[in-house]
């Protein structure tokens, strides 16, 4: 009984953080004089509580799980663009608010997350982030105003931006360098399953029940998952590397991302990318119900096939190729990027151009599958381009860039564009984007290709 009455004696010290250093010490000294005490034959376990680590492939399993969730929610609101703008009495130019709604939460707490990431428990991180975007997709289809309705979206954004900055750096640490690209692919391969079940989800039950309650029931399930997590410790930063405690990172670690020619050149091609797939993937299903008099579940079903189809051939093919690649090229993963965003821009160019239906929807699945051949590697060379105890910072550092110059603006600018010279003029914007990223990531495998020729790598 004295003995319990030790343990307890900690646990009241310590209980939620409100504890001096003097009061520290003291709780220790009482547990120290507590286990001097206790007779040889009894086992420590008995009297501790061991909080068990998940091992790689179910951290891995319930990651992607959690990330096609979290595309599901985002893919709804693309799916349900049309009956929502019409219910709401509002222009093209004004529907695509509510995706730049979404990317000013999204990339605003971007930075707040990565420092957090490299610093705090990451499964609380997790969590707290599934149940706002959670809660904001709930709520969206209780929006009385556009104007509230932009309010929770932002509220998406915000529980967005915490998964995405810490899924991947939490992948890194359980994963090594040579399995690394590979487990972030599969990881990646839930964001084309994830919207194309949002589009299929949002398309029927708009169809079916009104666009509200595609929100509302795509957001519910993730009020109860996000306690997935939390049973399981924390996995330690910089395991996959070193398995020791990585120092924290200060101001000047961050700037010296800037600095960082192999990571800027990654982060500009992604912006040019991220612009274009993020307008493209608002505006698609609209396109094909406005230039090919699709109806909306249609359109939405067509995305929806396409994506979960050619983008989840396209990610896996295209990562479990490049880190074949990886291994007999130093640069492999850079020359998958330009490939495939070079192979996709006449592809979309054709899709957007053409006016047989039937001829514009194969090279827009042309155009999907070869853009998404580059989604694992990508994200792979955020994360090995920077120091083990940057990598939630990268990402934060990356999502903020991509948004804030990408697809925040893209779907308004795409449907400004649209208002004013028609939706086949506003859509064309998009394959110029794709030159310059193709340009972007070129550069850099040639660069990466001489610096290693060179010893640098």
């Amino acid at each position: 009984m004295q003995r319990a009455a030790r343990y307890c004696a900690k646990a009241v010290f310590l209980a939620f953080g409100f504890v001096s250093a003097q009061s520290q010490v003291a709780a220790d000294m009482l547990l120290r004089q507590s286990l001097a005490k206790k007779p040889k034959t009894l086992a420590p376990h008995r009297y501790m509580i061991s909080v068990k680590a998940l091992s790689p492939a179910w951290t891995l399993a319930i990651l992607a799980g959690l990330n096609m969730v979290n595309y599901i929610d985002r893919a709804v609101l693309n799916a349900v663009r049309t009956p929502m703008a019409d219910d709401f009495k509002i222009s093209f130019e004004k529907s695509g608010q509510a995706f730049t709604a979404f990317m000013i939460g999204y990339f605003i707490t971007s930075p707040i997350f990565g420092y957090l990431g490299d610093r705090v428990s990451r499964k609380w991180l997790i969590a707290a982030g599934i149940f706002v975007w959670s809660l904001g997709t709930v709520l969206t289809g209780f929006a009385e105003s556009f104007w509230m309705l932009l309010a929770y979206r932002v509220l998406v954004g915000v529980g967005e931006a915490s998964y995405a900055t810490i899924g991947p750096s939490l992948i890194s640490d359980t994963f090594g360098k040579e399995r690394r690209n590979n487990a972030l692919t599969i990881f990646y391969v839930a964001m084309p399953v994830g919207y194309a079940l949002g589009y299929l989800f949002g398309g029927e039950m708009s169809k079916l029940h009104g666009w509200r309650s595609a929100f509302i029931w795509a957001g519910a399930p993730g009020l109860v998952l996000a306690l997935v997590l939390l049973p399981f410790k924390d996995t330690e930063r910089g395991k996959a590397e070193s398995g020791g405690e990585m120092a924290k990172p200060g101001l000047a670690d961050l700037l010296k991302l800037f600095k960082n020619a192999n990571y800027m050149l990654v982060i500009w091609g992604y912006v040019a990318y991220t612009f274009a797939l993020g307008a493209f993937s608002f505006w698609g299903p609209t396109f094909l119900e406005k230039i090919h008099g699709l109806d909306t579940a249609q359109s939405n079903r067509f995305f929806g096939m396409v994506i979960v189809v050619a983008g989840l051939v396209g990610t896996m093919l295209g990562g479990f190729a490049a880190t074949a690649w990886q291994k007999r090229n130093p640069a492999g993963y850079a020359w998958v990027l330009a490939g495939s965003i070079l192979a996709a821009t006449p592809a979309a160019a054709a899709a957007l151009l053409v006016k047989d239906r039937n001829l514009a929807m194969a090279f827009l699945a042309g155009a999907i599958f070869l853009l998404f051949l580059s989604t694992g590697p990508t994200n792979t060379l955020i994360i090995e381009t920077v120091p083990v105890n940057l990598r939630a910072s990268a990402m934060a550092m990356s999502l903020f860039m991509i948004h804030l110059f990408g697809d925040m603006w893209s779907p308004q600018i795409v449907g400004a564009v649209a208002d004013k010279w028609g939706l086949r003029a506003g859509v064309m914007v998009l394959p110029g984007a794709l030159v310059v990223g193709g340009i972007l990531w070129l550069w850099l495998a040639l660069k990466m290709r001489r610096d290693a020729v060179r010893g640098k790598t």
